[in-house]
């Protein structure tokens, strides 16, 4: 992965999961579907994180896939309406999401940290240091997960979060 030309091409499936990966999955269906014998790490705490190569980490709930969270940098390009979502100015992936919100009627939500999701969509944007850049990192999450603010508040953050006043 790295280059967008050698990235992996991930759809958004609304409600259902994103690329290989389907909502309620195992740790084995997970692994399975991205076709490698296991993560790289397994890291506890609240969610049952797991880290793959190439930039994927996935977060259960009671032991099913709730969450997947792609690298800025090295993680699949992700899609949404033929637009890429990883790796951008995270202004332009605001603005691009707000867009998208306003043609779609969906629900926009903004978590503490000033990232912007599409709740109905199962998509939260985050933003991630890379150098002296930070880029758009997307997650896909289940709806639960988004509508509540514990969750919201305690889903991956890379790095420090951007100061208030800034996308």
């Amino acid at each position: 992965m790295g280059t967008d030309e050698t990235r992996e091409r991930w759809e958004l499936l609304p409600e259902v999961g994103v690329g290989p990966l389907r909502f309620g999955m195992s740790s084995a269906e997970v692994a399975d579907a991205l076709q490698v014998s296991g993560p790289q790490e397994k890291v506890g705490g609240p969610y049952g994180q797991e880290d793959f190569a190439d930039g994927v980490k996935v977060f259960y709930d009671a032991g099913k896939l709730a969450c997947v969270a792609l690298d800025a940098v090295t993680g699949p390009q992700v899609f949404l309406a033929g637009f890429a979502l990883a790796g951008r100015d995270p202004e332009q992936a605001h603005q691009y999401l707000l867009d998208y919100a306003a043609e779609h009627g969906n629900c926009v939500l903004y978590t503490p940290d000033h990232s912007l999701s599409l709740t109905d969509l199962g998509l939260l944007v985050r933003s991630q240091q890379i150098g002296d850049v930070r880029l758009s990192r997307p997650l896909v999450v289940i709806e639960e997960w988004l509508e509540s603010q514990y969750y919201r508040e305690h889903l991956p953050l890379e790095g420090t979060p951007p100061p208030p006043g800034t996308w």
